[in-house]
């Protein structure tokens, strides 16, 4: 899980519609994010946990492609967070004392 975004990889039955299983996924899981962490609830108040719109692509024969590029994009993530926690360090920390 990114620190904005979500990258998933599921496989939902054909009867199923992608909406449907998009606003059962984004529904249960706000209730789940405000049940476990209950100062979500006035952070957000009556605004939406996630966003309203959201990506969807079918996999087909890619499917290690995008396992691979997920796999990734989380140490890529990682690694920038390392780099921002870095620019925010002070610099003169433990010099002189």
């Amino acid at each position: 899980m990114m620190p904005d975004h979500v990258h998933l990889l599921v496989s939902i039955p054909p009867k199923l519609s992608v909406a449907s299983f998009m606003g059962y996924l984004k529904g249960k899981s706000a209730l789940m994010m405000f049940d476990q962490h209950a100062n979500l609830k006035y952070k957000f108040g009556n605004r939406h946990f996630w966003s309203v719109g959201y990506y969807v692509s079918t996999v087909g024969l890619n499917e290690a492609t995008i396992r691979k590029y997920i796999r990734d994009q989380e140490k890529h993530d990682q690694a920038q967070d390392r780099l921002s926690v870095r620019e925010y360090e002070d610099p003169f920390k433990g010099q002189g004392k």
